[in-house]
């Protein structure tokens, strides 16, 4: 088929090199995208099939590199064939013209099951890892996405009246983490309220008295109760 050669790179963080997946493949453009697999929002990917014309050849490294499951794979491979766009993955050395024999679609029905079931396997290696990590106190979660002085000054900026969204485009990170970040900030400090006098030991009351020592024990419970103990804070 004539037309150009089109690599289509996925990363899930921006520590992998996008370089290594098709390092021996020669492309006239390459596409990529840093997103993890199961990311809808794909903008080198959205860009590229926009960009291919018929005849055209897109390259990608694997199956799991280009779609995030099974549907995802059909939908995709079917999309660029339907326009004439040839589709080649390198690591299990398939290629798709649209002219495909029922074996070529059951072989990708297979790969592709195989991907999703390896990206399955991993996901639960990965949250089995933080469980024991979790035990041992060593897991320490995801990095966070400001230092504490940032964290600091972005409070200061939105207690001024600086709006919400200017500052989560300032500081290069999304509204909810903004709030999140908000909704930690650290309060004014109540002071708690001392507990009510005892009755002097041994005093006998009468009904009368009684009544009008009422406000002893539920002004000690809720106290207690504030402080999450079931007894009085004395």
């Amino acid at each position: 088929m004539d037309g150009q050669c089109i690599g289509y790179v996925r990363v899930s963080t921006v520590d992998q090199n996008p370089a290594r997946q098709l390092e021996h493949v020669p492309v006239a453009r390459l596409f990529t995208d840093t997103a993890s697999g199961k990311d809808t929002k794909r903008p080198a990917l959205e860009a590229l099939l926009a960009y291919v014309r018929t005849g055209d050849t897109v390259v990608v490294h694997s199956m799991d590199r280009l779609a995030r499951n099974l549907d995802d794979l059909r939908r995709l491979v079917q999309s660029l064939t339907q326009r004439g766009v040839q589709l080649t993955f390198v690591q299990e050395n398939l290629t798709f013209t649209g002219e495909d024999t029922p074996m070529a679609q059951l072989l990708l029905s297979v790969m592709g099951a195989f991907a999703e079931f390896e990206r399955a396997l991993l996901r639960e290696r990965q949250r089995e890892g933080i469980a024991l990590a979790k035990q041992r106190g060593v897991y320490r979660g995801r990095k966070k996405a400001l230092a504490p002085a940032q964290v600091t000054a972005l409070r200061a900026r939105a207690a001024a009246g600086e709006p919400k969204a200017f500052l989560a485009r300032t500081f290069g990170i999304s509204r909810e983490t903004l709030y999140q970040y908000l909704r930690t900030a650290p309060g004014p400090q109540v002071p708690e309220a001392p507990c009510p006098p005892h009755p002097p030991p041994g005093t006998r009351l009468g009904r009368s008295a009684r009544a009008r020592s009422n406000g002893y024990w539920p002004v000690r419970r809720a106290i207690a109760t504030r402080r999450g103990t079931g007894a009085c804070c004395c």
